[in-house]
């Protein structure tokens, strides 16, 4: 794949006004698919939690999932959303081979909620409100690998293998109108909306929204228009390319970057953006063109015949709104305050995209300095390193486990650190490395002390001088030591024995 040529960023900015709109889908966690009896359950193995409606078999009819209606009424409640009296499901056709019935029942012209908006607030603490079409719901699709080639995509693979576990599992689609003025902090803002919108779903408890799963996954439409002139009429809105199913808040930041530059290097030189969909590739910091696409795709939409407009009642509407929590802009202050954090402290886990994790970990029994400390510290760096999502390489519950040995002295920070590596290579639980590599700092006094008399036995100067006073020699032993443990003993442990020894032996 050739490179597409870049402006620079702030070039592009000068010339042209960027124009963004999303597509979030949201999995929900019910027990059971959108209209079967089929488990909705992550993992399984392959064409297990299938039923004949997931298939689409004949004589198999739909049954809506009540749970999901109430997670999606919730959630359009969470978005401000006003809630449609009565809603339908409708057929949207189209073939594809994960779609075994070769269309989806979705929402089309009559959607569940409509008409909402969201705060976001960004790193310099202002707020963006962004304006919510609609949420509809909506079943999944099944999962297609593809086995041969260098993408992992279509394109060069040998054969392509199908999942129909992912079939018919509930989603809500979550549209914004387009958002004007984001300008210089467009690709900051459409980080901040996913972000908020995975806060919102988790806190309502209706998603694991865990985006290296695909349970939440984002669709970022970027349109560039010239800047008008002074006194000038506003040019009409670009031609928008749609970044499908990229799937970590640092990938959705850096996607909304390059179609900006890349769109606009292509203006500038008198150029024509197509209108399509495109590939993000997390390797490369690219997007790709997919295939053309229509404003009037045509999926010849018809009410859904085997199910009946959801009506839900106002009583039904006014209990889920009195259940909602707090909203997350009030929730962060919250948090903020009571982990007692500063605003530079808080800010860092904000702009990282760590609240969740950093919540979580809490929850899990971890202090949240020590959270705070894991999430924004060793494993953000892995995370920048290894050019991957922090949250996909380890869990909450195994990061408030390391934290409990090192402050139960187990571990040393620098021990706790190759633990840390090891539970993210696949070694097992904190626990389970530190058994396996035999990794616990050594507590027996009486090995420690055997290590010092022979340190300080083969340093006499170093021993005459802590015998003189300048204790700030004994770093020399403790080197020494630590050296000789392998890193495993407590530096301070050892420093109140150096002392001691010193003027014993």
């Amino acid at each position: 794949m050739a490179r597409a040529e870049l402006m620079d960023f702030d070039k592009a900015l000068e010339l042209f006004e960027p124009v963004m709109g999303f597509e979030v889908h949201v999995e929900l966690n019910t027990k059971t698919k959108m209209f079967s009896d089929a488990p909705n359950v992550f993992g399984s193995e392959p064409n297990t939690n299938i039923t004949p409606t997931c298939l689409g078999l004949p004589g198999s009819l739909p049954v809506v999932n009540a749970q999901a209606v109430r997670y999606s009424i919730s959630l359009g409640l969470a978005l401000g959303c006003e809630i449609a009296p009565s809603s339908r499901f409708a057929r949207k056709n189209y073939f594809y081979p994960d779609t075994p019935k070769n269309y989806q029942i979705s929402q089309f012209d009559e959607p569940i909620a409509f008409e909402g908006s969201v705060d976001v607030e960004l790193s310099d603490g202002s707020i963006v409100s962004v304006p919510i079409e609609r949420a509809h719901m909506e079943e999944d699709a099944g999962k297609l690998t593809h086995v041969g080639g260098s993408t992992g995509r279509i394109q060069g693979a040998e054969y392509s293998l199908v999942d129909y576990n992912r079939a018919g599992v509930p989603l809500v689609e979550i549209v914004t109108k387009p958002i004007y003025g984001a300008e210089h902090s467009s690709p900051e803002l459409a980080k901040a909306y996913v972000s908020t919108i995975r806060d919102i779903v988790v806190s309502l408890g209706i998603s694991d929204a865990k985006m290296e799963r695909g349970n939440l996954r984002c669709d970022a439409n970027v349109s560039l228009r010239p800047r008008a002139a002074a006194g000038e009429p506003v040019a009409p809105l670009g031609t928008r390319t749609e970044t499908k199913n990229v799937n970590s808040l640092r990938s959705v930041e850096r996607a909304v970057r390059y179609e900006i530059q890349r769109q606009a290097a292509i203006l500038a030189k008198g150029g024509s953006i197509t209108q399509e969909t495109r590939h993000w590739h997390e390797d490369t910091g690219e997007t790709s063109a997919g295939r053309p696409k229509s404003d009037a795709d045509d999926y010849r939409y018809f009410p859904e015949p085997d199910l009946l407009p959801v009506v839900p009642s106002a009583e039904l509407i006014e209990e889920l709104r009195s259940a909602l929590p707090e909203p997350p802009a009030a929730r962060r202050r919250r948090l903020k305050a009571d982990w007692g954090f500063t605003d530079l402290e808080f800010q860092d886990i904000n702009n990282a995209g760590l609240l969740t994790e950093i919540t979580e970990t809490v929850a899990a029994g971890a202090t949240p300095a020590a959270a705070r400390k894991w999430w924004t510290g060793e494993i953000a760096r892995i995370a920048n390193t290894t050019d991957a999502d922090a949250a996909s390489l380890v869990s909450p519950a195994d990061v408030a486990a390391l934290a409990k040995l090192v402050e139960a002295g187990t571990l040393t920070d620098r021990l706790a650190r190759q633990v840390l590596e090891g539970v993210i290579a696949g070694e097992g639980t904190p626990q389970e490395v530190v058994d396996a590599r035999g990794l616990a700092v050594v507590s027996d006094d009486g090995a420690l002390i055997a290590a010092i008399d022979e340190a300080l036995a083969s340093q006499p100067d170093v021993l005459a001088k802590i015998r003189d006073g300048k204790v700030q020699a004994a770093g020399a032993v403790i080197g020494a030591v630590m050296k000789a443990m392998k890193g495993q003993a407590d530096a301070a442990r050892v420093r109140e024995l150096v002392l001691e020894r010193a003027q014993q032996v």
